[in-house]
């Protein structure tokens, strides 16, 4: 089958049903489950070798995923000893975690890229205080209220580090990497993350795109326990990075396989300047916190008021909205003010 015939029409099952589904010679996805009601599911893409698997994302590390993990290599004869490497689009725990305990058990090699160490020192280092970073950062924005209920929610929470270590190679700049007769470009795509890669088959025209580029919705930005300093702007940049190349066929980890990478970055770049611009606008028309700035603005496709939104996600908009309005500081369209209540944009450079 080739990547053309595995593209989604009307009556294809649902992307998140159980399986392992071909995209392309010698390629399979299969969606694991995620404990959580929005994404429901993170693709995770198995690439046969005569050497082995080779799995591009892990899961995220909890019994239902890897029973599910389990039967779907199963219905493909295999098992998950034949996996002998992990190449892991970025630190998050659904992308993660499942390689680190399954390398645990059978030795699997595991790559990440070396931009998201800093968030893995993090959650690694002993001595860590148990205040989450971003309860400062929504201070800072002006979310006083998000922060006050966010520290609340994670308080003397520490990660499950029998779920958490160091991969075995870190991912620095692009380059390629041989897996069995084909040859991947790992392409450095920090923005979602800092450390996020993209793998490129040229020569099948397929890119495993991560977080990086998603069908039906726009990955967050700005969200990390150590920050970037433009995260938007490294988003931006790579996107155009990754525009610049061939238009393959889009594997995501959340939602279907889509036909054409051009297509959805040229959506996202657009729906950024919208945004930037709706930004512009407000500021213009009453200065404020990002926070403020975040409560004028639609959210969702519903479009709801930042404040329908549960804790999870209004801290993501409001950190996305700092992200935006820090991108415009940059371009010299905005001016930022520190205060008492938060950062403050003014319209000027």
């Amino acid at each position: 089958m080739t990547a053309a015939d595995a593209t989604p029409s009307e009556n294809a099952p649902h992307w998140t049903e159980p399986g392992a589904w071909p995209v392309a010679p010698g390629v399979h996805r299969i969606p694991l489950p995620l404990p959580m009601d929005g994404l429901r599911a993170v693709n995770v893409y198995v690439l046969e070798t005569d050497e082995g698997l080779t799995l591009v994302d892990g899961g995220w590390a909890i019994d239902e995923s890897r029973q599910l993990l389990e039967k779907s290599l199963a219905d493909l004869g295999r098992g998950l000893r034949d996996i002998t490497r992990f190449l892991v689009t970025h630190v998050h725990r659904d992308h993660y975690t499942q390689a680190v305990t399954v390398r645990r058990e059978f030795g699997s090699h595991v790559s990440l890229g070396l931009g998201d160490k800093p968030t893995l020192d993090l959650i690694l280092d002993p001595e860590a205080s148990t205040a989450d970073p971003h309860v400062q950062v929504l201070r800072d924005a002006g979310a006083a209220r998000i922060a006050l209920a966010w520290e609340r929610y994670s308080k003397d929470m520490r990660p499950d580090l029998s779920v958490w270590a160091y991969p075995d190679a870190w991912l620095d700049g692009d380059h390629p990497i041989p897996v069995g007769g084909r040859t991947l470009d790992a392409v450095h795509t920090p923005g979602h993350t800092q450390g996020h890669f993209v793998f490129a088959d040229r020569a099948a025209r397929l890119l495993f795109a991560g977080d990086h580029v998603l069908p039906r919705i726009t990955p967050s930005i700005g969200f990390e326990p150590v920050l970037a300093e433009q995260p938007l702007g490294d988003f931006l940049g790579s996107l155009a990075k990754v525009r610049a190349m061939p238009d393959l066929t889009l594997l995501p980890a959340h939602g279907p396989v889509a036909p054409s990478t051009h297509d959805r970055i040229d959506e996202l770049v657009a729906h950024h300047d919208v945004r930037l611009d709706l930004c512009r606008t407000a500021v213009a028309r009453d200065a404020g916190t990002a926070y403020d700035v975040a409560r004028q603005l639609p959210w969702t496709r519903h479009e709801h008021a930042l404040d329908d939104l549960d804790l999870f996600n209004a801290a993501l908009a409001t950190l996305e909205t700092r992200a935006h309005l820090e991108l415009l500081v940059a371009r010299g369209e905005l001016r930022a003010t520190g205060s008492d209540d938060g950062v403050v944009y003014t319209i000027g450079g």
